[in-house]
């Protein structure tokens, strides 16, 4: 008889670390003829193990809950939701996107998850962040518990697009395709990382370190080319930073605690993203406020 699904994702040989490090084509096998079985175990743990934490619309910040919530019902209403964005450095704005009294529903979640042990990918496109996963289906060995899944598409769909849109008016239509990962920065593991832009249209970057949860260190450096401005900006528990992907950027080094987010992108079919200096068109609010039929196309940047 068959073992069920958990057991045989957790008895599995995995990818060294060196062979991921490498890319080497192995791996990439590794996860494709296991897509499946993994599915398979985490909607098995699921319900087997009693994970079935409510990953919902409580979880944000009550007061972009409603205004997201009145916005979806009368996009008319759409200020309310821009009105709670901030612009802390050209281009970069910082709202508070989850309750701070809530997040620990979801770090226990994710702490639940790195404790599984089924085999999940993790973010080695940027580094081999130990900590992290892969969160979007079109990614290899991605979080597929459907619970996750359904909090995560949520999220892309019902916040993040819409939110973009009024703020980046130009990348209505390079929205289309979602992306996410989640990392996990310690000193002594994953620290930093160097200078970078993105390959999405926008990019938001979700601080989810609980109240009290201190870390010193790991402040994200922005830079403007126009006016050669330079900002290192924090984060308190639950906000979130948000730009446009060709916004220079680089995580800081952590030099105390652990710092621990989710950064999520939007882009166009096959990675297509807005040209520099491309007109800002007047979008109707109904139009914003809706969510793409375009197929997911199997594009992942890393």
């Amino acid at each position: 008889m068959a073992l069920p699904a958990l057991e045989q994702a957790r008895a599995i040989e995995r990818p060294t670390r060196d062979a991921m490090l490498q890319r080497a084509p192995s791996v990439s096998q590794f996860w494709n003829e296991n897509t499946e079985l993994f599915e398979k175990a985490w909607a098995e743990w699921e319900t087997k193990t009693g994970n079935t934490a409510t990953l919902d619309s409580s979880l944000y910040a009550p007061a972009l809950r409603e205004a997201i919530e009145q916005a979806w019902a009368d996009p008319s209403k759409e200020a309310a939701v821009k009105d709670l964005w901030t612009e802390v450095f050209p281009g970069v704005y910082e709202a508070q996107f989850f309750d701070p009294e809530k997040l620990s529903v979801l770090r226990d979640y994710m702490s639940a998850v790195a404790d599984a042990d089924i085999p999940v990918r993790p973010p080695y496109g940027i580094s081999l962040n130990r900590g992290g996963a892969m969160l979007d289906p079109r990614s290899e060995g991605y979080l597929a518990a459907p619970n996750f899944q359904a909090f995560y598409q949520n999220l892309m769909n019902a916040y993040m697009r819409p939110i973009s849109r009024l703020l980046f008016p130009d990348v209505h239509g390079y929205d289309t395709q979602t992306f996410g990962f989640s990392i996990q920065w310690q000193p002594d593991k994953d620290a930093s990382l160097r200078a970078h832009t993105d390959a999405s249209s926008v990019t938001l970057n979700l601080n989810l370190n609980l109240p009290g949860e201190e870390f010193s260190g790991s402040g994200v450096r922005f830079f403007d080319h126009a006016t050669r401005q330079i900002s290192e900006l924090t984060f308190a528990p639950g906000t979130a930073l948000i730009h446009h992907g060709s916004v220079p950027h680089e995580s800081m080094p952590i030099t105390s605690g652990e710092r621990s987010n989710f950064v999520l992108w939007l882009y166009g079919d096959h990675g297509q993203i807005p040209p520099q200096g491309a007109p800002h068109l007047d979008i109707d609010p109904q139009e914003r406020w809706t969510v793409p039929t375009d197929p997911k196309d199997g594009f992942a940047p890393f």
